[in-house]
Order: C-alpha cells, then sequence, then structure tokens
C-alpha cells in the first residue's frame, strides 16, 4: 500500500479524534458557565455528558441542545446538587474537627475523605448515563453499584478529577476547559463498563 493511501486513510481519523479532543474542551466551557449556579453542577455534567455521547454518535447537537439538556436535568438535578454540597460542607467539617485533635479524627477522617471521593466518582456516573425523563434517584443508585464493581473505571475518574484540580492549581482558566474531558472520561467509562 502507497504511503499516500495511509496517509489519506489516516488523516480522516487523525482529524475526528481532534475534532473531539476540541468538542470536549468547548464542553467544559459549557459545562463552566452552566455551573454558575453552584447546585447546578450535575445537570450541566450530565447535559454535557449527553452532548458528547452525541458527537461520538455521529448524531450532531450543539448549544441548543445543550441547553436544552440541561434544563431538563435541572429538573431533578438540583435537589442533586444541593445534597452534594451538604455533603462537601459535612467532609469540611470533618477535616476541621481532624485538625482540632479529636480522638480517632485520623481514621474518621481518612474514612470521611473516601466516601465523599466514592460519592463524586458515583455523581460523574450518574451524570454520564443520564437522559431526558431519567430519575436522579436511580441512576445515583446504579452509579453507586458501578462505583464500587468497576474500580479501574473509578480510579479513572479520579484521577480526572485530580487533574482538574492541578490544572486549577496551576493555570487556573485550563480548569474549565478539562471540565470536559472530565465528562468525555466519565462517558468513556461508562461506555467500557456497558461492554464488560
Amino acid at each position: 500500500m502507497s504511503p499516500a493511501r495511509v496517509r489519506q486513510r489516516r488523516e480522516p481519523l487523525l482529524a475526528e479524534r481532534f475534532g473531539l479532543f476540541a468538542e470536549c474542551l468547548l464542553t467544559g466551557v459549557w459545562i463552566a458557565v452552566a455551573s454558575l449556579g453552584v447546585v447546578t453542577c450535575p445537570a450541566a455534567f450530565a447535559a454535557g455528558a449527553r452532548h458528547l455521547r452525541r458527537r461520538t454518535a455521529h448524531q450532531g447537537g450543539g448549544l441548543r441542545e445543550f441547553t436544552a439538556d440541561f434544563r431538563s436535568a435541572l429538573r431533578g438535578g438540583w435537589a442533586v446538587g444541593v445534597a452534594g454540597w451538604i455533603i462537601v460542607l459535612l467532609a469540611w467539617v470533618d477535616v476541621r474537627a481532624v485538625r482540632a485533635g479529636l480522638p480517632g479524627g485520623p481514621p474518621a477522617g481518612a474514612v470521611g475523605l473516601l466516601a465523599l471521593i466514592g460519592l463524586a466518582v458515583a455523581g460523574l456516573r450518574a451524570a454520564a448515563v443520564w437522559a431526558p425523563g431519567e430519575r436522579w434517584r436511580a441512576l445515583l443508585a446504579g452509579a453507586g453499584r458501578r462505583t464500587v464493581q468497576d474500580p479501574a473505571g473509578s480510579f479513572l475518574l479520579v484521577g480526572g478529577a485530580v487533574l482538574t484540580c492541578c490544572s486549577a492549581l496551576l493555570i487556573a482558566p485550563l480548569a474549565v476547559p478539562v471540565l470536559g474531558a472530565v465528562a468525555a472520561a466519565a462517558v468513556a467509562v461508562e461506555e467500557r463498563y456497558g461492554r464488560r
């Protein structure tokens, strides 16, 4: 086979992959803007993940579809967002108790931190499979099971979250587009789990 033919075959694949990467970065910006309401984070990730699933299935989609999905996900997603921030507040209180030197503080702090990480991963996994009409309670229950049953995928999402935090610490604006990469990772983890 001639090098020209090989190059012709690879260029569309490369263009497609780069296009998906660019779409992830754009989706990260949309997720960040939609998350400005603080309790809207789960709905924003759900809309972003659904947008990326559409793009990988070559079904099109754009800002209008993202906005419609965000509004639909927000119907039950705001309660998940409120619960998430309450859990973060409890984890902060737990850390403060550990720092105060309470007896048994370090083990309790470690358990609290692991629980917070597990709940965040379950939230990402639930958002990755959300579709209009889905109930968040059922999504979270299934995502909790998958978080435990698929530790490799869960660790991948933890790594994505750590990358986002490191990006925010090093170059704050970089954390915004990286949110789309975290949503893409959650979609990939769920698709991988579904093929098992």
